[in-house]
């Protein structure tokens, strides 16, 4: 029997998700060095727990120009090196105050405050040194290019400056497009490089790179608003966080400005959308379309 592009994709994620726990066991420190406290946070926060959306948005990104494995897993682990810096740092008690991620206590809870602050750098500044040794890519351009768009993608004018703006929005009046570029940033910007990445690994065309971009711009949206249904509709246990916080904080969302089956909607208009703009790849980008449809119906 074939299987479905539905059974496919949920075997395709299971494949990266060992590969990449893999990988991060081989890359991140480990051993009883007197440092040893901030390389265990580390492995603690990055290894297993996580579905590794990001790293294999690289590597199906990779796969349509033939990049080899190998250099899109290593991509691919550094940029979820800075995913899980991220959700170390927004789950101190300064940033969101939470007590669980991926089912288990978070960072700080686990280790203590200034580990857990730690942890996060060190991720942040290791996923660099990945991105930048020769074993990611024989080509040095490639390796600039990779650490630009990852550090442009993850900085003031993107995850961070979207995390500021998410600590100011319960008390900022925040319309539809105020939560757009707020989660365009914070989200989206990421998201966007996992998709890129590929096209930079494999020297792809300005056109077919534009493609993946728009491609990534519309899943990063319908990503979010799925996230705000998740913290409406979802399950804690299945989620394996608190949800509700974004209410009770009082912050605009996508549900609290559309409600849910306008936002269901639009979710699912921009997974369609994003779909299209992966026609000029075929076939070949079934996954990538698989992943839009995944992103809007986990959990919701």
């Amino acid at each position: 029997m074939t299987a479905t592009l539905t059974e496919m994709l949920s075997q395709a994620l299971a494949a990266t998700a060992a590969a990449v726990n893999a990988e991060l066991d081989h890359l991140l420190p480990s051993g009883d060095a007197p440092e040893h406290r901030v390389h265990d946070a580390m492995r603690y926060s990055a290894l297993e727990g996580g579905k590794r959306l990001r790293p294999f948005l690289v590597i199906q990104s990779a796969s349509l120009f033939n990049v080899s494995p190998a250099a899109a897993l290593r991509v691919g682990c550094a940029l979820e090196m800075v995913h899980c810096y991220s959700l170390i740092h927004d789950d101190l008690p300064a940033m969101d105050d939470d007590d669980m991620r991926r089912g288990r206590p978070t960072c700080h809870r686990q280790f203590d405050e200034a580990t857990a602050i730690l942890a996060g750098d060190a991720l942040l500044t290791r996923a660099f040194e990945v991105l930048a040794a020769e074993a990611t890519h024989p080509d040095p351009a490639v390796r600039c290019e990779l650490v630009w768009q990852l550090a442009h993608a993850s900085g003031g004018q993107g995850m961070v400056g979207g995390q500021m703006l998410d600590l100011q929005a319960a008390d900022l009046d925040m319309d539809v497009a105020a939560i757009t570029r707020l989660q365009q940033m914070k989200t989206g910007r990421l998201i966007g490089f996992g998709c890129e990445a590929g096209a930079i690994l494999g020297k792809a065309p300005a056109s077919l790179r534009l493609a993946l971009k728009n491609y990534a711009h519309d899943l990063g949206l319908a990503f979010q608003i799925a996230d705000d249904l998740l913290d409406v509709l979802g399950d804690e246990t299945q989620v394996g966080k608190k949800l509700g916080k974004d209410a009770e904080a009082g912050k605009a969302t996508f549900v609290s400005l559309l409600g849910v089956d306008r936002a269901r909607d639009q979710a699912r208009m921009l997974a369609e959308q994003a779909c299209r703009h992966l026609d000029p790849f075929g076939q070949a980008a079934d996954l990538l379309r698989q992943t839009a449809t995944f992103v809007v119906t986990r959990g919701v």
